[in-house]
């Protein structure tokens, strides 16, 4: 094969992902603006991409939702780094807060999120979001326990709290701040719903002077 073979095909095999990513980073722009679209083909016609070229790369309507919100965390972790990462010692509940601060310009991918753990919900017609789902809230919890054990190893958070309740408590009420806040936001201040919550779960450490 020739090298002027090689080209077009090596040309063409980068194009998909570069592609797909570019879809990704409309369809963020679109939920971020707008929130989540009914179906595929009307995500397709607002972000300017046909129906058969967005299930070329998403076989579903579940399967857009789930990478674009996985697109969207990466993104603000690449940002996070960027400027600065969150610190191990800062608390389960404001890193919480933090999140908030940040959702607070772009309700749409809120949105997105609520979308995902309502459908997770349902089993049988969302297999793959549900799985998204759990694994995600896995995680959160994981690093949010781990930051709570840090709470109790300083001395600042009661010995007596199992980690592991306290993580999945400060994971709901997040959840369910940002929930009503996407029904009523002048009624709801997520931020300042949490910093209640904080006073039960303070940060170990130089936490409190890293929450800014």
């Amino acid at each position: 094969m020739s090298n002027g073979d090689a080209e077009p095909q090596e040309r063409s095999y980068r194009k998909g992902p570069e592609r797909r990513a570019q879809i990704l980073a409309s369809a963020i722009t679109l939920f971020a603006e707008r929130g989540v679209g009914a179906s595929l083909r009307a995500i397709g016609e607002a972000i300017g991409v046909s129906h058969a070229a967005l299930r070329y790369y998403f076989a579903n309507r579940d399967e857009l939702l789930v990478e674009v919100y996985r697109a969207h965390e990466e993104r603000v972790h690449e940002k996070k780094v960027g400027e600065r990462a969150e610190p191990d010692q800062v608390s389960a509940v404001a890193l919480m807060e933090r999140s908030a601060e940040r959702n607070r310009s772009i309700p749409g991918l809120v949105e997105l999120y609520a979308t995902l753990t309502t459908d997770a919900l349902q089993e049988q017609q969302h297999p793959a979001t549900r799985e998204f789902v759990q694994a995600r809230f896995r995680w959160v919890r994981a690093d949010l326990a781990g930051r709570i054990r840090a709470g109790q190893r300083s001395g600042t958070i009661a010995a007596d709290i199992d980690p592991d309740d306290a993580a999945a408590l400060v994971a709901a009420a997040s959840d369910g701040l940002q929930l009503q806040w996407l029904l009523d936001p002048d009624a709801v201040d997520v931020r300042r719903s949490l910093e209640v919550l904080e006073r039960l779960l303070p940060g170990g450490g130089s936490a409190a002077g890293s929450t800014g």
